[in-house]
């Protein structure tokens, strides 16, 4: 499968960015899928992830409450909604892929997934 992150962009504290990521070449709805970040200077880092069918959904706690993962697999697509940006978001944000066949899989462990976005930058002014 190959996945096509977009929608990222310059905005200000406080505002909000929808990601989308775009999946052809599979059949989406067997694969979990998570979101990455990337700060220049910093490992890369689990931001959350969506289960295959959308059931579940995972966020890190620096995200909860402020971002919203969704997934329309009749579009193949999942989209990561920030609301209520802050200038440490600003990075580099990867959506990647696992095929499963366990719902509710999901991983934190960027090496657990063997599909990758090429990245949409995210940049929060104060």
């Amino acid at each position: 499968v190959q996945l096509q992150a977009s929608g990222g962009g310059l905005v200000q504290t406080g505002e909000s960015l929808r990601l989308s990521c775009a999946a052809s070449g599979g059949t989406f709805s067997t694969y979990a899928v998570g979101w990455f970040r990337q700060a220049p200077g910093k490992e890369r880092e689990f931001v959350g992830g969506i289960s295959y069918s959308g059931i579940s959904t995972y966020y890190e706690d620096f995200v909860k409450g402020r971002f919203t993962i969704s997934r329309d697999n009749s579009k193949n697509t999942v989209f990561l909604q920030m609301n209520n940006l802050k200038p440490e978001d600003t990075a580099l944000y990867y959506c990647a892929a696992a095929q499963t066949k366990i719902d509710r899989w999901y991983s934190y462990q960027w090496h657990d997934y063997h599909y990758w976005g090429q990245g949409t930058l995210v940049t929060v002014s104060s």
